[in-house]
């Protein structure tokens, strides 16, 4: 039989942030937890901030009362990388706008959009709505106006308007065009198209 030679990983397993945030995801205080599991704030805290790596038996029983699945800790985090050049194209009615899909088609929590839009370009004559409870609209550069049934919104560079996915409005660029990023919470719809 061969020996193995074992050596471990340079970098450290950090799980302190994934119990912290299931704990507060569930409202729990560290007080609460404590109690549940019959350790100590502070050691709690303490595993909370990376600063501590608790026994096997510990953390099973820290993730049992979290109702946190053990093996949940150790994932690797999903990361999508879209350069805006190879972003999908959409199409979300407007004119003069080349529209790109920044978030994976697969998002449901947020969708983020870029568009590049010629002067005067549109969102379209008639108000519109999106299917989404938040409707996030900052513009990288150029000049926009957001206009809703009783009132217009000039935006300049920098601006951020933010408002209910399902309040009518539409926009119209400046005659500079406009570079905008809309950020709409949940993704308005999700999936391959």
């Amino acid at each position: 039989m061969r020996a193995l030679n074992l050596t471990s990983s340079p970098s450290e397993i950090r799980i302190g942030a994934k119990l912290r945030s299931s704990r507060l995801a569930q409202n729990l205080t560290l007080e609460q937890l404590a109690k549940s599991t019959e350790l100590t704030k502070g050691f709690i805290s303490r595993i909370e901030r990376d600063e501590t790596m608790p026994s096997v038996p510990t953390l099973v029983q820290l993730c049992q009362a979290l109702s946190l699945p053990i093996g949940a800790l150790f994932e690797e985090p999903e990361i999508h990388h879209i350069p805006l050049e190879t972003a999908p194209r959409i199409n979300m009615g407007g004119t003069g706008a080349d529209e790109r899909l920044l978030t994976p088609r697969s998002a449901e929590l947020v969708q983020v959009l870029r568009s590049t839009v010629e002067p005067h370009g549109t969102g379209g004559t008639e108000l519109y709505t999106v299917n989404c409870d938040v409707e996030s609209v900052h513009l990288i550069s150029g000049d926009l106006t957001l206009r809703f049934a009783n009132r217009e919104i000039d935006l300049a560079a920098g601006d951020t308007t933010t408002f209910p996915g399902s309040t009518p409005h539409t926009w119209v660029a400046g005659a500079a065009g406009a570079e905008i990023m809309w950020i709409l919470a949940p993704a308005a719809w999700s999936g391959a198209a």
